[in-house]
């Protein structure tokens, strides 16, 4: 109802962090347990949530330069397997291990950040590691609206999409 009656201005903020993607967010993590994955997102409560639900660390613009750094490169090492990374993460970072990204939020329809945050992890991995990136979307919303957008201009750009419903989602 707060979707339904919000302000245009608001309702990618509410659609984009609508409570309903932690659970989603918690089964991919769990699905890909073990393999270096990163949370991304837009909104710094949504993912100091997400944080503390998954048990990961977070980096935003106020972690410090030294902390990012220990961060990463324990991230690097394997010490952590889970990083949740604000939008200062779409810069200047060598994570090339990672292989799962699930995204939560983003510059609304922002083609090129999605497209960014793609190539990051589809970089060839030392193992031949398969990569899987996720965008979580809530459904009949604006931000459903925004993924589309992204994914045509992905799919032109010869990327293959698998949309998934939350409800098909199995851990294993």
């Amino acid at each position: 109802m707060l979707y339904a009656t919000a302000e245009p201005e608001d309702k990618y903020r509410l659609a984009a962090s609508a409570p309903g993607k932690n659970r989603v967010v918690e089964q991919l993590v769990a699905k890909h347990a073990g393999e270096p994955t990163l949370v991304i997102g837009q909104y710094i409560d949504q993912l100091e949530e997400l944080a503390e639900h998954l048990g990961a660390e977070i980096i935003t613009g106020s972690t410090t330069v030294t902390e990012r750094q220990r961060l990463y490169q324990a991230f690097r090492t394997g010490e952590l397997t889970t990083l949740v990374v604000s939008k200062v993460a779409n810069f200047s970072i060598d994570l090339p291990e990672a292989s799962v990204a699930i995204q939560v939020s983003g510059s609304f329809g922002s083609r090129q950040e999605e497209a960014q945050r793609l190539g990051r992890i589809l970089r060839p991995k030392e193992d031949g590691r398969t990569a899987h990136f996720y965008a979580v979307v809530a459904r009949d919303t604006v931000d459903q609206e925004f993924a589309a957008h992204r994914q045509r201009f992905l799919a032109e750009q010869g990327y293959a999409y698998t949309i998934v419903d939350a409800e098909d989602l199995v851990t294993d």
